[in-house]
């Protein structure tokens, strides 16, 4: 399930809002909320996930609204689901407060109001299995088959970052790219070699037709 959400502005990391809870379980995970946001430059990956223990961190980074959406989540809460809750949420506060974002002396924590509006969003996508009854969310799953899964330590402790999930990710892409173009050329090929007996026998027999009746 959703368990907490984290909203900044990506330049300087300031913290625009969060969801208000009392979960002190979560405060390790917190912390990291904030070192990944301090990592994320212009370059980095717009939808990542980071594994962090017995939760996932996802993101989802706005580069033209300056804006990064993270919500902690149970390791075993669908990507899709996440993705489609920082999706809508990312939506509604654009609406509400788009033009307030890059004010230079925004304090933090200005919209904190903004919480009310993610309680409410967190509660649809409380339990997967009333979720999968919503017909207007299902109709916006996102698709996640490019968004990169890094772990925590990687970024914390190896001094990894984020522009390299980008590097990553776009090599994976180039790659899929490369099979799909050598499947494509696997399965002409194929076709070629399983059509050209036929017709050829197809070009021997039209042949004997036109040499028997048409000449």
């Amino acid at each position: 399930m959703v368990l907490h959400t984290y909203i900044a502005r990506a330049s300087d990391g300031n913290p625009l809002s969060a969801s208000v809870d009392e979960d002190t379980s979560l405060s390790e995970q917190k912390q990291q909320l904030k070192v990944i946001v301090r990592k994320v430059t212009s370059n980095s990956e717009p939808r990542a996930s980071i594994e962090s223990g017995a939760y996932t961190i996802h993101y989802l980074l706005d580069h033209e609204a300056n804006i990064i959406y993270l919500t902690i989540c149970d390791h075993s809460y669908p990507a899709k689901l996440a993705f489609s809750y920082l999706d809508e949420i990312s939506k509604e506060f654009s609406k509400s407060y788009g033009s307030e974002i890059n004010k230079p002396n925004l304090r933090p924590f200005s919209f904190v109001k903004f919480d009310n509006f993610m309680q409410q969003t967190k509660k649809l996508y409380q339990d997967t299995r009333a979720t999968q009854n919503l017909d207007k969310l299902n109709a916006e799953l996102q698709d996640v088959t490019r968004v990169m899964t890094k772990n925590i330590e990687d970024l914390l402790y190896r001094g990894d970052s984020l522009d390299r999930m980008s590097d990553l990710s776009s090599s994976l892409r180039s790659e899929s790219k490369k099979y799909k173009r050598h499947a494509k050329k696997i399965n002409l090929e194929a076709l070629i070699r399983q059509y050209i007996p036929v017709i050829g026998v197809s070009v021997i027999l039209l042949f004997l037709f036109w040499w028997v009746f048409l000449r």
